[in-house]
């Protein structure tokens, strides 16, 4: 009896410290994959059938999902103990490696865009062998797409300007740096939208719509995301929930918004301005 006792409570507790968190039992992890398998499927009814229902329930599952999920995290965030030097340590690897995974996403769309501009004659009915296709009238690089480029600069200073205050713990600057990053995004995605509506081309008018839509699209819904994660971040810096020494939600959309800024650096050079044909006539 003496022995299962013993080995009972060799059981229950090792004894053993350790720095690490184990987060506790969370719904969100299976609902966020079945939103997102509607969601995907939702796609699939809508280019076939026309029918949006399915689309817009998986939408708003992945949605309330992003919100719930990230509300857990923030508590726990602010839950003494809970984010430990080896647990935020963690965090900071698992950011570097999700921008390292969105870097070959725009690496996927800048290998097809530089396929079809350095070899021409490889898109289909280009005999001519130029780039931009015959035909195709591109946007004025210094127009909007340079507005945007100084935009999103700008913001970049902001941020920066912001995280200074920061680690300053000066509040109301925090605070201010941040508001303007928001306000210079929404600016920037506002511009987008303007530039999409008069755009020259459409989406299925052949290989250099489809491949700028879909690199300067991919890299709108960052700007919209990045913008998103500033307001969570401005908000929280209202309620006085960063400090000088553990601000790593800052942190991470900051890296996330500077990673924004040289990937729209590297889509104007090479697209807008390298990749310019016959300008359009606004």
């Amino acid at each position: 009896m003496e022995t299962d006792t013993h080995a009972s409570s060799l059981t229950v507790s090792s004894g053993l410290k350790q720095p690490y968190h184990l987060v506790d039992p969370s719904p969100w992890p299976i609902i966020g994959s079945v939103g997102g398998g509607l969601t995907v499927l939702g796609i699939v009814f809508v280019a076939h059938y026309n029918s949006w229902a399915l689309l817009i329930v998986g939408l708003l599952v992945v949605l309330a999902t992003m919100y719930f999920w990230w509300r857990d995290v923030l508590r726990e965030s602010r839950t003494s103990g809970l984010h430990s030097p080896v647990v935020r340590l963690g965090l900071r690897y698992g950011m570097t490696l999700f921008i390292a995974s969105e870097v070959m996403f725009f690496v996927a769309f800048f290998w097809a865009y530089f396929n079809f501009a350095l070899y021409p004659e490889h898109v289909a009915g280009n005999t001519a062998g130029i780039w931009p296709p015959p035909g195709v009238h591109t946007f004025d690089p210094f127009h909007i797409p340079f507005l945007n480029t100084l935009i999103l600069l700008l913001s970049g200073t902001t941020i920066t300007w912001a995280h200074h205050a920061l680690i300053e713990n000066d509040r109301k600057t925090l605070v201010l740096g941040l508001g303007l990053t928001v306000l210079l995004g929404i600016s920037f995605t506002s511009l987008q939208v303007v530039e999409y509506s008069n755009a020259p081309f459409h989406f299925s008018g052949g290989v250099y719509p489809s491949v700028f839509f879909l690199a300067t699209g991919f890299h709108g819904f960052h700007v919209i995301v990045g913008t998103c994660f500033l307001i969570v971040c401005w908000l929280r810096a209202q309620n006085g929930q960063f400090t000088p020494q553990r601000h790593f939600g800052f942190e991470a959309a900051a890296w996330y918004w500077h990673f924004v800024d040289v990937v729209w650096l590297f889509l104007f050079v090479c697209i807008y301005w390298w990749g310019a044909g016959q300008i359009a006539v606004e």
